[in-house]
């Protein structure tokens, strides 16, 4: 199975792409479109000239990659749906199974913000996330979407009902993953990926929504219909 999972920044991703890269039939593949989506805006973003380096630019070399046949029975790919700009390509996904990870808005533009200084909302992933959602939807292919806040206020049951949305037998070792950085890390991982090397397993429930500085609050506002005509598909387990 090419599991590619969709999502926006500062949501869950990379402790989910820790949870299934610890499972012994699969392994992970982090994020395969930042430098393609580097090079192409010409964004300047932490460690860009690194990311660059690290992977394929041109992105049908980084489809090849993923579509190609894996040592392991299965792959995750962790996928950040504003890297889905013109010019990269979006059909191969149907030769995917797709899962959409939400989280409301409001809580990805504060965590967002505070370690990147040009948030807009085309770099939150919202309306690429709707868009790739609606992409199936179209070819008759049900979505599976998950809201990150279920997965951590209940973390066994989120991931075995995520599991048997995609046909996989839940393994209990996706709950727990060591300590540090994980071998499937981007570079970029030094920058983005502090508090999750000093975990164990999924952080606990959300408290209140975040107060949201008065100037970001458009794009809360901007995201908010994408977010919650998904979140209306989101699987329920509790």
């Amino acid at each position: 199975m090419r599991l590619a999972v969709w999502s926006g920044p500062r949501n869950l991703s990379t402790a989910m792409m820790y949870a299934f890269g610890h499972r012994e039939d699969f392994t992970a593949v982090d994020e395969p479109f930042y430098a393609a989506y580097l090079a192409k805006t010409g964004l300047i973003h932490p460690m860009g000239d690194q990311i660059i380096s690290s992977q394929p630019t041109d992105p049908d070399q980084v489809i090849a990659g993923l579509l190609a046949p894996t040592a392991k029975p299965h792959v995750y790919h962790k996928h950040m749906s504003q890297h889905m700009i013109d010019g990269i390509p979006r059909e191969f996904i149907e030769e995917c199974t797709n899962v959409f990870l939400i989280r409301h808005p409001a809580r990805v533009v504060a965590s967002f913000s505070a370690k990147y200084d040009n948030v807009t909302l085309d770099s939150i992933g919202f309306v690429q996330q709707h868009e790739l959602c609606n992409q199936l939807m179209a070819k008759g292919i049900a979505p599976v979407v998950i809201d990150s806040a279920d997965i951590r206020r209940a973390p066994e049951a989120g991931l075995r009902a995520m599991c048997d949305a995609v046909g996989l037998e839940f393994d209990p070792s996706m709950l727990h993953w060591p300590a540090g950085p994980h071998p499937d890390d981007g570079v970029w991982a030094a920058h983005w990926y502090g508090a999750v090397h000093q975990s164990t397993g999924f952080a606990g429930a959300e408290g209140p929504l975040p107060d949201v500085p008065e100037a970001l609050q458009p794009l809360v506002d901007g995201a908010m219909p994408h977010y919650e005509e998904m979140q209306k598909m989101a699987l329920s387990f509790t």
